[in-house]
């Protein structure tokens, strides 16, 4: 299906779920560590089910208080015992891609990005197996990175078509000192989903396209003929209403969102 997708957590999919079948909506469905303890497998089963107008999926997996590259080892076992009941959701949903946070911070770390490194391929290489046997993407999204450097050491070390980056417009926004052609000239052949939301440069508000600083035109331009998922992450139906709108006129994207409302 034609169209990007629309960001919705999962225990609020029951109160959209009309307007996105009669839109016929593609989704990406964020899983939290709460949500995903309440989710049993034939749950996911009859969730697919309700989406049978056959939408362009993908997830968010969790994120809160997890760390993919942590030193301590029962930190990163508890964050792969989340990360591997994702995969058997993924299973049953058949998602184009699965997004999950890097976990990486300077600070935390003490500027020593191999260790960072070192730990996070403990994590990503058997999870990597997993989705290269469902047919999904892994893509790790950037949130506190200040440059793209460890994202592309993690992309390049993994190696792998299944294996890639999650851009988010409006975190580079936040926390970037490096240019966004500095950004895509490393990342470009590693991109498999683009999270579009835009702020005013001092905290994350998620406003819609187009009604923050971020230049979503010179990205496209900078992402040409790249091929991968366009999520947009607004808070709010109204939100959604309006980058629907901004994202149709910037892709020239044949909608009739801009005669809708929410």
């Amino acid at each position: 299906m034609r169209g990007p997708h629309i960001h919705i957590p999962y225990p609020r999919l029951s109160e959209h779920l009309p307007f996105i079948r009669k839109n016929r909506l593609n989704i990406e469905l964020y899983f939290g560590g709460t949500a995903l303890d309440s989710l049993s497998l034939k749950a996911a089963g009859d969730l697919r089910g309700l989406l049978d107008y056959g939408p362009s999926l993908s997830i968010h997996a969790p994120f809160m208080d997890l760390s993919p590259g942590a030193v301590d080892s029962r930190v990163r076992q508890a964050t792969m015992d989340r990360f591997l009941y994702t995969f058997e959701i993924a299973g049953i949903l058949q998602p184009k891609a699965i997004v999950f946070h890097s976990g990486y911070e300077k600070w935390r770390y003490g500027l020593n990005m191999d260790l960072w490194l070192e730990k996070s391929l403990l994590t990503w290489q058997p999870l990597n197996r997993i989705a290269a046997d469902i047919g999904t993407k892994i893509a790790i999204e950037n949130i506190f990175e200040e440059d793209p450097s460890n994202l592309q050491q993690l992309a390049e070390s993994m190696n792998s078509e299944s294996f890639g980056i999650c851009f988010d417009a409006g975190h580079f926004n936040l926390f970037s000192k490096s240019s966004l052609e500095a950004w895509m000239d490393a990342l470009r052949p590693y991109i498999v989903e683009l999270h579009l939301h835009d702020n005013d440069g001092a905290s994350d508000q998620h406003l819609p396209m187009g009604e923050g600083q971020f230049n979503f035109g010179r990205l496209f331009d900078l992402l040409k003929d790249r091929d991968c998922i366009h999520t947009l992450e607004a808070h709010t139906q109204e939100h959604v209403l309006r980058s629907m709108q901004y994202y149709s006129r910037l892709t020239d994207a044949s909608s009739d969102f801009s005669t809708r409302t929410l």
